[in-house]
Formats: structure tokens, C-alpha cells, sequence
């Protein structure tokens, strides 16, 4: 098998769709009231899903973690220290939560934290050199 992509579940579908693509700048064509979003995000299937549409097609229904939560992370990558400091000041001025700001690991990365409107957090981060795998 190989990693295809990953998505999130989420509940207010227009919501996510603004942040991301307004607050993170991702490319998202479908309309706000759709019940699956599918893109490319740098060689990466991306997707959300609404809870609703999961349960009605799984017939099951689940929980959910409300507020900032712990399961993962989604990981953005740029290539400088100071895009970090750029991107986090951006994307905090757009309206997105800030869980912990720009600072400097001892591993010698750069990152910052900011969440999602349904509390997904999400990591900029950058070892002050260009991307590579």
C-alpha cells in the first residue's frame, strides 16, 4: 500500500473552506455547501469530509474532540526562519488562533502553532533551508 493522502472530518464545511483557503492560501474550487472537498496540496491529496455525510454513508455515529486537540498535526513547511515569523504574523492577522508563536527547538527548527476553526492545530515550521525529502 502507499500513503494516497489524508483528511479531516469536519462539521461547519464553509468554515474550513474560508480558513484554508483564505488564511493558508491552499487551492479549494468547490462551494461552500459541498460535502467533500478534494485538492492537491504540494503532491499531497488533501480532503475534508463533512461528519454528517461520514456517519449517514458508515451508519455509525461517532465522537468527536471539541476545541484545540491533540491527535495529529498538519505540518507546513517554509524555507527560511524568518517565514516562519512572516507566515505565522500572516496567517494570525487573517483570524487564526495562535497556540504557540515562533521560537527556536533545540533540534534547530524554527516552528510556530496556530489552530484551525475546529481546533486542529497546525505546525509552520523550517530548518532555514529549502525543502527536501
Amino acid at each position: 500500500m502507499k500513503l494516497d493522502g489524508f483528511g479531516l472530518f469536519v462539521n461547519d464545511m464553509g468554515k474550513m473552506i474560508r480558513f484554508y483557503r483564505d488564511v493558508l492560501g491552499f487551492e479549494i474550487k468547490e462551494d461552500e455547501d459541498t460535502s467533500n472537498v478534494y485538492l492537491i496540496k504540494d503532491g499531497t491529496l488533501f480532503l475534508f469530509y463533512g461528519r454528517n455525510d461520514f456517519e449517514k454513508m458508515t451508519s455509525r455515529k461517532y465522537e468527536y474532540i471539541k476545541g484545540l486537540n491533540g491527535h495529529f498535526e498538519i505540518a507546513l513547511y517554509v524555507d527560511t526562519f524568518e517565514e516562519v515569523d512572516k507566515a505565522y504574523a500572516d496567517v494570525i492577522k487573517k483570524g487564526a488562533v495562535s497556540v504557540l508563536p515562533p521560537e527556536d527547538e533545540p533540534w534547530g527548527q524554527r516552528t510556530c502553532y496556530i489552530a484551525d476553526p475546529e481546533g486542529n492545530l497546525i505546525e509552520i515550521g523550517s530548518f532555514n533551508k529549502p525543502f527536501s525529502r
